[in-house]
């Protein structure tokens, strides 16, 4: 069951018209969405469809053909590295692998980001909010853990705890269940639902995981053919009439 939450009708991140080609394969074809401040948004879609693409272009990893993404009011295709790095802080990346560095300690691959982003913390201070972190996510006594020590569902942990360490407004869950049994991936989509609780964040999560989908998102939306074809609660869409929508259902 969802966490209570207060949704506003402030749309923190808004993408408009977003198309993206690599050469003559068009991917996203005018991608228009909008996420309010608050909510958890799934975006569901066939393998291929643009889903994984549209996040790495919306914290500017991949640069849209065409079409603006306002991320806090801020058009992110037309401001320079130094101003895009700035927003780039206040949103949190969850990649599929955790992407943690295989040759740091849980607690070094933690420490890594704030040292970079915060250079005027002491050495304690870093360490208590190292500590913080790893209690939110369950994995405190995993802190002098290399990641090969790790489960697939801890390092899924331990890579959250990394993204929440510089406290985003926004996180970018990528298929965050990928790969894990049920019991734990359940866990992991009950820990999304924590977060968001716990540190008031906007979130956007592509999986293919349905009982992830159902646990996690306020609003789902479909892609096809690189627009969003479908949009709305998961008990609208899984009874849509549409039955191309109500095959991701079944």
């Amino acid at each position: 069951m969802k966490t209570a939450t207060n949704i506003s009708n402030e749309a923190i991140i808004s993408i408009t018209d977003l198309c993206k080609s690599f050469g003559n394969n068009k991917v996203l074809n005018g991608i228009n969405l909008n996420v309010n401040k608050g909510e958890n948004l799934v975006i569901l879609g066939r393998s291929g469809s643009g889903k994984s693409l549209t996040i790495q272009c919306a914290i500017g990893l991949v640069k849209p053909t065409s079409g603006s993404i306002e991320i806090f009011g801020t058009d992110i295709t037309t401001i320079n590295s130094k101003a895009l790095n700035a927003i780039r802080v206040k949103i949190g990346f969850l990649f599929q692998s955790g992407a943690l560095y295989d040759s740091m300690t849980v607690r070094e691959n933690l420490s890594f980001p704030l040292k970079k982003h915060h250079k005027n913390l002491s050495q304690q201070e870093v360490e208590e909010k190292v500590q913080e972190a790893l209690t939110h996510v369950g994995l405190l006594d995993a802190i002098d853990k290399m990641p090969a020590e790790l489960s697939g569902g801890m390092r899924k942990r331990v890579g959250l705890a990394r993204t929440l360490i510089l406290k985003p407004a926004i996180i970018l869950y990528d298929e965050p269940t990928t790969g894990l049994d049920p019991i734990t991936a359940k866990e992991i989509g009950e820990l999304i639902l924590t977060v968001r609780k716990t540190y008031n964040t906007t979130a956007i999560i592509i999986t293919h995981d349905l009982a992830c989908a159902q646990l996690t998102g306020d609003r789902l939306c479909i892609i096809k053919e690189g627009v969003i074809a479908a949009t709305g609660t998961y008990a609208e869409l899984a009874n849509s009439d549409d039955a191309w929508v109500r095959s991701f259902f079944t």
